[in-house]
């Protein structure tokens, strides 16, 4: 018997009178951040404020291993919300829209629509920019969403104290305290949609996703964000004494290297300062779009799925940004919260992949014509017992040019291959080097470890572990 029943199902039960009429399928809302590491409160961080996400995972699942399938935006949101690894979406970059190699995919907000929710999209879902004239609305899908409103920070949102941590040679590494109140910024326009959304009457189910552009650059927050942390009370990462990482293929390099290099302590605080307002920022609206579900009481019919696209290095190696296969750009937050799932309140230790959210929405609202090729395995059972095991691994990949690099993450390892371990290996032992610091790849102790950790990136690639 399944451990968490469908939530028509438990509709019905909690209304018995109305056990003979059909259960309004649950609404759902998705909110995705957009590069979010796991540097929450709810996440054990000492620094960060994020209460409004903390309550969120005190009466949801948290997901503490959940990871991404490619850690650059695109290629991860393409991922997700189809269901599909990246090697087989054929994105891997964050100019090709999903259509080209997949005109036919049925997307996860695309599916909803067609069973009958009313699907409406907020800002960053799918990957686009957040630019004055919107040039990466074409990055948009219009064919999962009724409706569409993406933002645009107001002239006085765009005021205040800032610079830019590179001189200017990086044009996005900058942050702005800025002037002039939330709804200034974009990602409060959206919590204000979200708000005016939730509190519509409708005849139809909902699906709701809303994109909120922030912490990703440029780091710009209203100013109250700022204050709420002082950054020379900050531990700065560090790297061990004369630690270079294993191959050149393990950072991205080039011009961001170089300006990275650059930096004095200085930087390094204004960047975790900047980047720790924005996810307080972000934080906030969350917090507005709980609060409206409970003041139209939909909490009781409404999944609330939050996550991060990938995660965000900070500073680790000296790299600040994503776009790696180490442990801070492929986990990343992930927190579900099902009305009358048992495991609400309990976190979960299991590995999970960002693919399985597919399979998981559609599970738990019972919808029709699911596509068979979806990639991904229904979180379900752990939302009703999260202390359960899901899967034998987590596989991201990235590419450098013409070579692909995989990683597999298992309870206790993570190896990552370059062109199948032509270019290089790499193989962390968790259990006592959480920071991956020191390769074991060509140790011959681990030769034996090593040769089924390759073998298990094919069979987790090809899905025989679902």
């Amino acid at each position: 018997m399944r451990l968490l029943l469908s939530l028509t199902a438990l509709a019905a039960a909690a209304h018995p009178a109305l056990a003979g009429e059909p259960a309004r399928p649950p609404n759902v809302l998705f909110i995705v951040s957009d590069d979010l590491n796991c540097d929450l409160g709810c996440y054990g961080h000492m620094v960060v404020k994020s209460p409004n996400l903390d309550r969120l995972a005190a009466t949801g699942v948290r997901f503490d291993r959940a990871y991404i399938q490619y850690p650059v935006c695109n290629p991860s949101r393409t991922s997700f919300l189809t269901g599909l690894r990246p090697t087989t979406t054929r994105v891997m970059d964050n100019a090709t829209h999903f259509r080209r190699p997949l005109p036919d995919a049925v997307t996860l907000p695309e599916l909803f629509r067609k069973n009958g929710y009313e699907s409406i999209g907020l800002g960053k879902v799918f990957h686009r920019g957040l630019s004055p004239d919107d040039t990466k609305k074409e990055m948009d899908d219009p064919r999962s969403f009724d409706r569409v409103l993406y933002g645009q920070t107001t002239a006085a949102g765009n005021k205040g104290d800032g610079r830019n941590l590179t001189g200017g040679t990086l044009a996005w590494c900058r942050w702005l305290a800025a002037e002039g109140a939330d709804g200034e910024q974009a990602d409060g326009q959206l919590a204000d949609e979200a708000v005016k959304v939730l509190g519509e009457k409708r005849d139809k189910p909902l699906f709701l996703a809303v994109g909120f552009y922030r912490p990703h650059d440029p780091f710009q927050s209203p100013k109250k964000y700022f204050e709420l942390y002082d950054s020379s009370k900050f531990d700065l990462p560090k790297s061990p004494e004369g630690y270079k990482p294993p191959y050149p293929l393990s950072l991205a390099g080039g011009a961001l290297a170089v300006a990275f290099d650059g930096f004095t302590d200085k930087e390094r605080r204004e960047f975790l300062h900047a980047y720790y307002a924005g996810i307080s920022f972000m934080d906030a609206q969350v917090g507005r779009l709980l609060d409206a579900l409970d003041k139209n009481k939909l909490s009781d019919n409404t999944i609330v799925v939050f996550l991060g696209d990938h995660g965000y290095e900070l500073g680790v190696r000296n790299w600040w940004n994503k776009n790696t296969l180490f442990e801070r750009s492929c986990r990343t937050p992930l927190i579900v919260r099902a009305p009358g799932a048992k495991g609400n309140g309990t976190p979960s230790a299991a590995l999970a992949e960002f693919i399985d959210l597919y399979p998981t929405l559609a599970d738990l609202c019972a919808l029709k014509d699911v596509p068979k090729e979806l990639e991904g395995a229904s979180l379900r059972g752990l939302l009703g017992d999260p202390s359960r095991k899901h899967k034998d691994a987590a596989l991201t990949v990235v590419k450098r040019g013409p070579v692909l690099g995989r990683s597999v993450r298992t309870e206790r390892y993570r190896y990552t291959e370059w062109d199948g371990g032509s270019k290089g290996a790499e193989l962390y032992d968790h259990a006592t080097d959480p920071g991956e610091w020191v390769n074991l790849a060509d140790k011959p102790e681990m030769a034996k470890t090593r040769a089924e950790l390759s073998a298990l990136i094919k069979t987790t690639e090809a899905g025989a572990k679902r």
